[in-house]
Protein backbone atom coordinates (compact mmCIF):
# COMPACT_ATOMS: atom_id res chain seq x y z
CA UNK A 1 0.00 0.00 0.00
CA UNK A 2 0.52 3.60 -1.20
CA UNK A 3 0.54 6.64 1.68
CA UNK A 4 -2.40 8.51 0.10
CA UNK A 5 -1.29 11.56 -2.37
CA UNK A 6 -3.91 13.96 -0.16
CA UNK A 7 -5.01 12.98 2.95
CA UNK A 8 -5.81 11.30 5.35
CA UNK A 9 -8.37 13.85 6.65
CA UNK A 10 -10.12 14.30 9.83
CA UNK A 11 -13.28 14.85 9.26
CA UNK A 12 -16.77 15.18 11.00
CA UNK A 13 -16.35 13.47 14.73
CA UNK A 14 -18.97 11.90 17.29
CA UNK A 15 -18.98 10.23 20.25
CA UNK A 16 -18.97 7.20 18.06
CA UNK A 17 -18.45 7.85 14.67
CA UNK A 18 -15.23 9.29 12.59
CA UNK A 19 -15.05 10.34 8.73
CA UNK A 20 -11.55 10.49 7.04
CA UNK A 21 -10.98 11.36 3.72
CA UNK A 22 -8.15 10.25 1.73
CA UNK A 23 -6.78 10.07 -2.14
CA UNK A 24 -4.90 7.47 -3.77
CA UNK A 25 -3.82 8.00 -7.70
CA UNK A 26 -5.30 6.75 -10.85
CA UNK A 27 -3.73 3.52 -12.41
CA UNK A 28 -4.84 2.61 -16.13
CA UNK A 29 -6.76 0.04 -16.48
CA UNK A 30 -6.62 -1.45 -13.08
CA UNK A 31 -9.21 -1.15 -9.77
CA UNK A 32 -7.92 0.98 -6.76
CA UNK A 33 -8.46 0.91 -3.64
CA UNK A 34 -8.18 2.72 -0.31
CA UNK A 35 -8.33 1.45 2.72
CA UNK A 36 -8.05 2.58 7.12
CA UNK A 37 -7.26 -0.10 9.56
CA UNK A 38 -7.54 1.43 13.30
CA UNK A 39 -7.08 0.40 16.82
CA UNK A 40 -7.78 2.13 20.38
CA UNK A 41 -4.22 3.90 21.34
CA UNK A 42 -2.51 0.97 23.40
CA UNK A 43 -3.37 -1.63 22.24
CA UNK A 44 -1.71 -4.03 19.35
CA UNK A 45 -4.14 -5.37 17.40
CA UNK A 46 -5.40 -3.60 14.50
CA UNK A 47 -9.24 -3.52 13.56
CA UNK A 48 -10.24 -5.48 9.68
CA UNK A 49 -9.62 -2.85 7.23
CA UNK A 50 -12.27 -0.94 6.10
CA UNK A 51 -12.10 -0.42 2.75
CA UNK A 52 -13.00 2.00 -0.90
CA UNK A 53 -13.65 1.91 -4.59
CA UNK A 54 -11.88 4.72 -5.75
CA UNK A 55 -12.80 6.59 -9.04
CA UNK A 56 -11.36 9.01 -11.65
CA UNK A 57 -15.12 10.51 -10.94
CA UNK A 58 -13.96 11.37 -7.37
CA UNK A 59 -10.46 12.23 -8.77
CA UNK A 60 -9.42 8.97 -7.06
CA UNK A 61 -10.87 9.93 -3.27
CA UNK A 62 -13.22 9.43 -0.78
CA UNK A 63 -14.40 9.21 2.58
CA UNK A 64 -14.30 6.28 5.07
CA UNK A 65 -16.37 6.41 8.03
CA UNK A 66 -15.65 4.18 10.99
CA UNK A 67 -18.43 3.56 13.05
CA UNK A 68 -19.22 1.76 16.31
CA UNK A 69 -16.23 2.86 18.48
CA UNK A 70 -15.58 3.91 21.70
CA UNK A 71 -17.07 7.40 23.40
CA UNK A 72 -14.29 10.02 24.51
CA UNK A 73 -11.34 7.61 23.87
CA UNK A 74 -8.24 7.76 21.75
CA UNK A 75 -7.53 5.75 18.10
CA UNK A 76 -4.42 5.20 16.18
CA UNK A 77 -5.21 4.21 12.46
CA UNK A 78 -3.02 3.97 9.33
CA UNK A 79 -4.38 4.90 5.91
CA UNK A 80 -2.87 4.17 2.41
CA UNK A 81 -3.85 3.06 -1.10
CA UNK A 82 -3.24 0.27 -3.09
CA UNK A 83 -4.37 -1.03 -7.12
CA UNK A 84 -4.68 -5.04 -6.83
CA UNK A 85 -3.49 -7.66 -9.41
CA UNK A 86 -6.74 -9.01 -10.27
CA UNK A 87 -9.54 -6.86 -12.14
CA UNK A 88 -12.26 -8.83 -10.21
CA UNK A 89 -12.06 -7.64 -6.79
CA UNK A 90 -14.18 -5.64 -4.70
CA UNK A 91 -14.11 -3.87 -0.91
CA UNK A 92 -14.94 -7.11 0.56
CA UNK A 93 -12.81 -9.57 -1.42
CA UNK A 94 -9.01 -7.08 -0.95
CA UNK A 95 -9.98 -7.18 2.78
CA UNK A 96 -8.58 -11.28 2.52
CA UNK A 97 -5.42 -9.43 0.97
CA UNK A 98 -2.03 -9.64 2.74
CA UNK A 99 -1.69 -6.35 2.41
CA UNK A 100 1.86 -4.18 3.89
CA UNK A 101 0.24 -0.94 5.13
CA UNK A 102 1.84 2.36 5.60
CA UNK A 103 4.18 2.47 8.75
CA UNK A 104 2.75 6.31 9.14
CA UNK A 105 0.23 5.77 12.52
CA UNK A 106 -2.20 8.97 12.67
CA UNK A 107 -4.38 9.73 15.83
CA UNK A 108 -8.04 10.75 16.36
CA UNK A 109 -10.09 10.77 19.71
CA UNK A 110 -13.57 10.89 20.02
CA UNK A 111 -16.33 13.46 20.97
CA UNK A 112 -17.27 13.15 24.74
CA UNK A 113 -21.03 14.04 25.32
CA UNK A 114 -20.29 15.41 29.35
CA UNK A 115 -21.74 19.00 29.81
CA UNK A 116 -19.83 21.43 30.93
CA UNK A 117 -16.31 20.60 30.63
CA UNK A 118 -13.90 22.86 28.99
CA UNK A 119 -13.42 21.95 25.54
CA UNK A 120 -10.96 23.96 23.08
CA UNK A 121 -11.17 24.87 19.36
CA UNK A 122 -9.07 26.53 16.27
CA UNK A 123 -10.58 29.46 14.32
CA UNK A 124 -8.72 30.23 11.23
CA UNK A 125 -9.71 31.49 7.39
CA UNK A 126 -8.00 32.65 4.25
CA UNK A 127 -5.25 31.01 3.23
CA UNK A 128 -3.18 32.30 0.25
CA UNK A 129 -0.71 29.55 -1.31
CA UNK A 130 0.02 31.28 -4.94
CA UNK A 131 0.39 28.39 -7.24
CA UNK A 132 1.84 29.28 -10.85
CA UNK A 133 1.32 26.16 -13.90
CA UNK A 134 -0.06 24.62 -10.91
CA UNK A 135 2.91 24.24 -8.45
CA UNK A 136 3.01 26.48 -5.08
CA UNK A 137 5.40 29.42 -5.28
CA UNK A 138 6.78 29.72 -2.00
CA UNK A 139 4.80 26.90 -0.26
CA UNK A 140 6.20 26.96 3.19
CA UNK A 141 5.00 30.83 3.55
CA UNK A 142 1.55 29.69 2.85
CA UNK A 143 2.12 26.13 5.55
CA UNK A 144 3.70 27.89 7.97
CA UNK A 145 1.29 28.69 10.66
CA UNK A 146 0.13 25.27 10.04
CA UNK A 147 3.56 23.94 11.93
CA UNK A 148 2.38 26.40 14.97
CA UNK A 149 -1.22 25.21 15.13
CA UNK A 150 0.39 21.92 15.13
CA UNK A 151 2.44 22.53 18.36
CA UNK A 152 0.22 24.35 20.34
CA UNK A 153 -2.27 21.13 19.50
CA UNK A 154 -0.12 18.77 21.05
CA UNK A 155 0.45 20.15 23.79
CA UNK A 156 -3.10 22.07 24.97
CA UNK A 157 -4.97 21.62 27.59
CA UNK A 158 -8.18 21.00 27.65
CA UNK A 159 -6.86 19.33 24.14
CA UNK A 160 -8.42 20.98 20.90
CA UNK A 161 -11.36 19.25 19.57
CA UNK A 162 -11.63 20.54 16.30
CA UNK A 163 -10.33 23.30 14.02
CA UNK A 164 -12.68 25.26 11.81
CA UNK A 165 -11.78 26.74 8.85
CA UNK A 166 -14.21 29.35 7.79
CA UNK A 167 -13.77 30.22 4.09
CA UNK A 168 -11.19 30.67 1.18
CA UNK A 169 -9.00 27.88 2.28
CA UNK A 170 -8.14 28.30 -1.88
CA UNK A 171 -7.96 30.84 -3.78
CA UNK A 172 -9.13 30.04 -7.48
CA UNK A 173 -8.67 33.70 -8.32
CA UNK A 174 -5.34 34.22 -7.09
CA UNK A 175 -4.22 35.48 -10.90
CA UNK A 176 -7.58 36.65 -11.97
CA UNK A 177 -6.80 39.13 -13.83
CA UNK A 178 -4.39 36.95 -15.82
CA UNK A 179 -5.02 33.78 -15.98
CA UNK A 180 -8.38 32.81 -13.48
CA UNK A 181 -9.00 29.07 -13.06
CA UNK A 182 -12.24 27.83 -14.67
CA UNK A 183 -10.97 23.80 -15.65
CA UNK A 184 -12.15 21.40 -13.13
CA UNK A 185 -8.84 20.10 -13.44
CA UNK A 186 -6.92 23.35 -12.75
CA UNK A 187 -9.27 23.56 -9.07
CA UNK A 188 -8.58 20.20 -8.57
CA UNK A 189 -4.69 20.44 -8.92
CA UNK A 190 -5.07 23.66 -6.47
CA UNK A 191 -6.88 21.67 -3.72
CA UNK A 192 -4.10 19.03 -3.59
CA UNK A 193 -1.04 21.56 -3.79
CA UNK A 194 -3.01 23.20 -0.68
CA UNK A 195 -3.70 20.22 1.09
CA UNK A 196 -0.83 18.09 0.61
CA UNK A 197 1.42 20.63 2.29
CA UNK A 198 3.04 19.02 4.67
CA UNK A 199 2.20 21.13 7.92
CA UNK A 200 -1.42 21.61 7.22
CA UNK A 201 -1.68 17.71 5.96
CA UNK A 202 0.26 16.69 9.53
CA UNK A 203 -2.62 18.93 11.60
CA UNK A 204 -5.50 17.97 9.61
CA UNK A 205 -4.74 13.57 9.79
CA UNK A 206 -5.03 14.10 13.41
CA UNK A 207 -7.54 16.62 14.34
CA UNK A 208 -10.98 16.58 13.32
CA UNK A 209 -11.39 19.82 10.72
CA UNK A 210 -14.98 21.14 9.57
CA UNK A 211 -14.63 23.78 6.69
CA UNK A 212 -17.22 26.56 4.87
CA UNK A 213 -16.16 27.92 1.59
CA UNK A 214 -16.34 32.05 0.93
CA UNK A 215 -16.10 33.79 -2.48
CA UNK A 216 -12.60 32.69 -2.94
CA UNK A 217 -13.54 29.04 -3.93
CA UNK A 218 -15.29 30.22 -6.85
CA UNK A 219 -14.02 33.82 -7.53
CA UNK A 220 -14.01 37.36 -5.51
CA UNK A 221 -16.92 38.49 -4.26
CA UNK A 222 -19.61 35.77 -5.90
CA UNK A 223 -22.09 36.20 -6.66
CA UNK A 224 -22.04 39.94 -7.28
CA UNK A 225 -19.61 39.60 -10.01
CA UNK A 226 -21.50 36.97 -11.52
CA UNK A 227 -20.99 37.46 -15.24
CA UNK A 228 -23.13 35.86 -18.23
CA UNK A 229 -19.97 32.69 -19.36
CA UNK A 230 -19.53 31.83 -15.13
CA UNK A 231 -22.08 28.91 -14.90
CA UNK A 232 -19.12 26.85 -15.99
CA UNK A 233 -16.58 28.24 -13.39
CA UNK A 234 -19.10 27.72 -11.02
CA UNK A 235 -20.37 24.48 -12.00
CA UNK A 236 -15.95 22.84 -11.76
CA UNK A 237 -15.43 24.99 -8.05
CA UNK A 238 -18.66 23.59 -6.68
CA UNK A 239 -17.64 20.21 -8.04
CA UNK A 240 -14.04 20.41 -6.56
CA UNK A 241 -15.29 21.93 -3.29
CA UNK A 242 -17.45 18.90 -2.52
CA UNK A 243 -14.60 16.48 -2.97
CA UNK A 244 -12.66 18.23 -0.80
CA UNK A 245 -14.54 20.63 1.65
CA UNK A 246 -18.00 19.13 1.82
CA UNK A 247 -17.37 15.72 1.53
CA UNK A 248 -16.41 14.82 5.18
CA UNK A 249 -18.70 17.40 6.48
CA UNK A 250 -21.52 16.40 8.57
CA UNK A 251 -23.95 18.01 5.65
CA UNK A 252 -23.66 14.49 3.82
CA UNK A 253 -26.14 12.21 5.63
CA UNK A 254 -25.37 8.62 6.58
CA UNK A 255 -26.31 5.76 4.50
CA UNK A 256 -27.56 2.30 5.91
CA UNK A 257 -24.32 0.77 5.64
CA UNK A 258 -22.99 3.24 7.94
CA UNK A 259 -20.89 5.43 5.56
CA UNK A 260 -21.78 8.23 4.00
CA UNK A 261 -23.91 9.57 1.12
CA UNK A 262 -22.91 11.17 -1.98
CA UNK A 263 -25.98 13.59 -2.29
CA UNK A 264 -25.87 16.74 -0.70
CA UNK A 265 -28.81 18.64 -0.44
CA UNK A 266 -27.12 21.73 0.71
CA UNK A 267 -23.53 22.91 2.23
CA UNK A 268 -24.81 24.35 5.45
CA UNK A 269 -24.25 21.71 9.01
CA UNK A 270 -24.60 21.19 12.37
CA UNK A 271 -22.32 19.69 14.77
CA UNK A 272 -22.51 19.32 18.51
CA UNK A 273 -20.04 18.53 21.88
CA UNK A 274 -21.63 18.12 24.91
CA UNK A 275 -23.56 21.35 25.57
CA UNK A 276 -21.55 22.97 22.95
CA UNK A 277 -23.21 23.56 19.28
CA UNK A 278 -22.51 24.57 15.89
CA UNK A 279 -24.06 25.60 12.96
CA UNK A 280 -21.86 26.25 10.12
CA UNK A 281 -24.23 28.77 7.66
CA UNK A 282 -23.60 29.08 4.26
CA UNK A 283 -23.51 32.69 3.35
CA UNK A 284 -22.10 32.46 -0.64
CA UNK A 285 -23.96 30.30 -2.45
CA UNK A 286 -27.34 30.51 -1.55
CA UNK A 287 -27.43 34.80 -1.31
CA UNK A 288 -30.46 36.57 -3.48
CA UNK A 289 -29.48 39.69 -4.55
CA UNK A 290 -32.77 40.50 -5.76
CA UNK A 291 -34.15 44.06 -4.79
CA UNK A 292 -37.22 42.45 -3.53
CA UNK A 293 -36.05 39.94 -1.21
CA UNK A 294 -32.38 40.04 -0.60
CA UNK A 295 -31.19 37.29 1.31
CA UNK A 296 -27.29 36.46 2.25
CA UNK A 297 -29.17 32.80 3.59
CA UNK A 298 -31.86 31.35 1.58
CA UNK A 299 -35.14 31.00 3.20
CA UNK A 300 -34.73 27.10 4.27
CA UNK A 301 -31.46 27.64 5.64
CA UNK A 302 -33.07 30.89 7.47
CA UNK A 303 -36.10 28.63 9.19
CA UNK A 304 -33.78 25.77 10.20
CA UNK A 305 -31.02 28.36 11.87
CA UNK A 306 -34.03 29.80 13.70
CA UNK A 307 -35.51 26.98 14.82
CA UNK A 308 -32.23 25.59 16.04
CA UNK A 309 -31.45 29.32 17.85
CA UNK A 310 -34.97 28.80 19.80
CA UNK A 311 -34.84 25.03 20.90
CA UNK A 312 -31.34 23.73 20.77
CA UNK A 313 -30.50 23.12 24.70
CA UNK A 314 -26.84 24.25 24.05
CA UNK A 315 -24.92 26.65 26.79
CA UNK A 316 -23.19 27.64 24.04
CA UNK A 317 -24.20 28.67 20.47
CA UNK A 318 -21.49 28.79 17.55
CA UNK A 319 -22.87 30.65 14.43
CA UNK A 320 -20.25 30.11 11.88
CA UNK A 321 -20.87 32.35 8.73
CA UNK A 322 -17.68 33.53 6.68
CA UNK A 323 -18.31 36.64 5.96
CA UNK A 324 -18.73 39.45 9.11
CA UNK A 325 -22.01 39.48 11.00
CA UNK A 326 -20.73 42.41 12.13
CA UNK A 327 -19.11 45.45 12.84
CA UNK A 328 -19.47 46.29 9.02
CA UNK A 329 -16.93 47.82 7.11
CA UNK A 330 -16.35 51.38 5.66
CA UNK A 331 -16.19 50.70 2.12
CA UNK A 332 -17.48 47.17 0.23
CA UNK A 333 -21.16 45.60 0.73
CA UNK A 334 -20.48 41.56 0.11
CA UNK A 335 -20.67 40.94 3.56
CA UNK A 336 -24.21 40.76 6.29
CA UNK A 337 -23.75 44.80 5.61
CA UNK A 338 -26.16 44.20 2.67
CA UNK A 339 -28.18 42.22 3.77
CA UNK A 340 -29.39 44.06 7.12
CA UNK A 341 -33.42 43.05 6.85
CA UNK A 342 -32.73 39.52 7.58
CA UNK A 343 -29.44 40.38 10.18
CA UNK A 344 -32.35 42.33 11.96
CA UNK A 345 -34.76 38.97 11.46
CA UNK A 346 -32.15 37.09 13.31
CA UNK A 347 -30.84 39.64 15.95
CA UNK A 348 -34.98 39.83 17.05
CA UNK A 349 -34.91 36.41 16.85
CA UNK A 350 -32.36 36.11 19.78
CA UNK A 351 -33.24 39.16 21.56
CA UNK A 352 -37.50 38.16 22.05
CA UNK A 353 -36.96 34.56 22.48
CA UNK A 354 -33.79 35.75 25.55
CA UNK A 355 -31.35 33.26 23.75
CA UNK A 356 -28.02 33.57 25.57
CA UNK A 357 -24.34 33.20 24.96
CA UNK A 358 -25.03 33.49 21.30
CA UNK A 359 -21.33 33.59 19.04
CA UNK A 360 -20.85 34.45 15.68
CA UNK A 361 -17.64 32.91 14.29
CA UNK A 362 -16.24 34.56 10.88
CA UNK A 363 -13.50 35.04 8.84
CA UNK A 364 -12.68 37.39 5.37
CA UNK A 365 -11.73 40.83 6.33
CA UNK A 366 -7.57 39.85 6.92
CA UNK A 367 -7.69 41.07 10.06
CA UNK A 368 -8.85 39.59 13.17
CA UNK A 369 -10.97 40.70 16.30
CA UNK A 370 -13.82 40.39 18.87
CA UNK A 371 -16.82 42.64 19.55
CA UNK A 372 -19.64 42.63 21.74
CA UNK A 373 -23.39 44.01 20.11
CA UNK A 374 -26.19 45.33 22.68
CA UNK A 375 -29.71 46.56 22.93
CA UNK A 376 -30.13 50.34 24.04
CA UNK A 377 -33.37 49.28 25.65
CA UNK A 378 -33.32 45.49 26.65
CA UNK A 379 -29.91 44.81 29.22
CA UNK A 380 -30.60 41.23 28.74
CA UNK A 381 -29.36 41.30 24.87
CA UNK A 382 -25.60 40.49 23.92
CA UNK A 383 -24.58 38.46 20.84
CA UNK A 384 -20.91 38.59 20.52
CA UNK A 385 -18.12 37.95 17.30
CA UNK A 386 -15.01 36.79 17.10
CA UNK A 387 -13.16 37.05 13.83
CA UNK A 388 -10.04 35.15 12.94
CA UNK A 389 -8.36 36.04 9.29
CA UNK A 390 -5.78 35.40 7.64
CA UNK A 391 -3.81 32.26 7.99
CA UNK A 392 -1.74 33.75 4.83
CA UNK A 393 -1.82 36.49 3.48
CA UNK A 394 -1.09 37.62 -0.36
CA UNK A 395 1.17 40.43 -0.36
CA UNK A 396 -0.93 42.17 -2.82
CA UNK A 397 -4.05 42.47 0.05
CA UNK A 398 -3.83 44.88 2.99
CA UNK A 399 -4.62 43.36 6.14
CA UNK A 400 -7.89 45.41 8.23
CA UNK A 401 -7.51 47.53 10.88
CA UNK A 402 -9.49 49.41 13.39
CA UNK A 403 -10.42 51.97 10.52
CA UNK A 404 -11.69 49.74 8.56
CA UNK A 405 -14.96 49.01 10.46
CA UNK A 406 -18.07 51.41 11.28
CA UNK A 407 -17.66 51.44 14.54
CA UNK A 408 -19.21 55.12 15.47
CA UNK A 409 -23.21 54.41 14.65
CA UNK A 410 -25.67 52.01 15.88
CA UNK A 411 -25.69 48.67 13.34
CA UNK A 412 -28.93 48.92 13.42
CA UNK A 413 -31.98 51.13 14.57
CA UNK A 414 -35.55 50.25 15.29
CA UNK A 415 -38.67 51.00 16.94
CA UNK A 416 -37.86 48.67 20.08
CA UNK A 417 -34.43 50.37 20.06
CA UNK A 418 -30.92 50.43 18.75
CA UNK A 419 -28.61 47.87 18.38
CA UNK A 420 -24.72 48.63 19.48
CA UNK A 421 -21.83 47.16 19.31
CA UNK A 422 -18.05 47.65 20.07
CA UNK A 423 -14.75 46.31 19.56
CA UNK A 424 -13.79 44.08 22.48
CA UNK A 425 -10.26 43.71 21.50
CA UNK A 426 -7.70 45.17 19.43
CA UNK A 427 -7.32 44.19 15.59
CA UNK A 428 -4.99 42.40 14.48
CA UNK A 429 -2.99 43.22 11.29
CA UNK A 430 -1.07 40.45 10.73
CA UNK A 431 -1.06 36.50 9.58
CA UNK A 432 -2.95 34.54 12.62
CA UNK A 433 -5.19 32.21 13.99
CA UNK A 434 -7.65 31.65 16.91
CA UNK A 435 -7.48 29.50 19.83
CA UNK A 436 -11.10 29.29 21.60
CA UNK A 437 -10.97 27.90 25.24
CA UNK A 438 -14.72 27.20 26.65
CA UNK A 439 -15.52 26.61 30.27
CA UNK A 440 -18.16 27.00 33.03
CA UNK A 441 -17.69 30.86 32.97
CA UNK A 442 -16.18 32.15 29.58
CA UNK A 443 -14.97 31.64 26.46
CA UNK A 444 -11.22 32.57 26.24
CA UNK A 445 -10.10 34.09 22.74
CA UNK A 446 -6.28 33.81 22.03
CA UNK A 447 -5.17 34.73 19.01
CA UNK A 448 -1.36 33.58 17.62
CA UNK A 449 1.03 35.12 14.82
CA UNK A 450 1.72 32.49 12.03
CA UNK A 451 4.84 31.37 14.86
CA UNK A 452 2.61 30.65 17.45
CA UNK A 453 3.17 33.71 19.66
CA UNK A 454 0.75 34.80 21.49
CA UNK A 455 -0.74 38.69 20.23
CA UNK A 456 -3.77 39.07 22.61
CA UNK A 457 -5.84 37.58 24.84
CA UNK A 458 -10.19 38.30 25.32
CA UNK A 459 -12.68 36.64 27.50
CA UNK A 460 -16.42 36.80 26.80
CA UNK A 461 -17.99 35.74 29.83
CA UNK A 462 -20.93 33.52 29.49
CA UNK A 463 -24.41 33.95 30.86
Amino acid sequence: MFKPTVGPIVGHSTTNHVRIFLRGEFQEHALVFAGIRYRRAGEERWSRGVFSNLSIFRDMSDVIALDNLATDTAYEYQAGWFSPMSPVHTVETVQELPLQWPREIYRFRTRSSKAGIPRAYIVGSCRYLRLTAGVAIAPQAGDRIFAAIRELAQQAEPPISAMLMTGDQIYVDDLNVIAPDREYKEILGKYRAAFAQPNIAGLMSNLSTYMILDDHEIEDNWPANESKHDAYLYKNAMAAYELYQASHSPAHALLANGQPGKKLEHYWYQFAEGDIEWFVTDSRTRRNLSADDRRILDEEQEQALCKWLIHSPARVKFVVTSVMFYPDRQVGDDAWKAFPEQRLRLLETIRTHRIKNVVFVSGDVHGSLTSQLTHSEDPDFEVHTIVSSPLCNSKLLPYAKASTFILDQPLAQTAAGDYRHELTSQVVSEDNFAHLIVDSEQIQVNYHDRNGKPLQSISIPLR
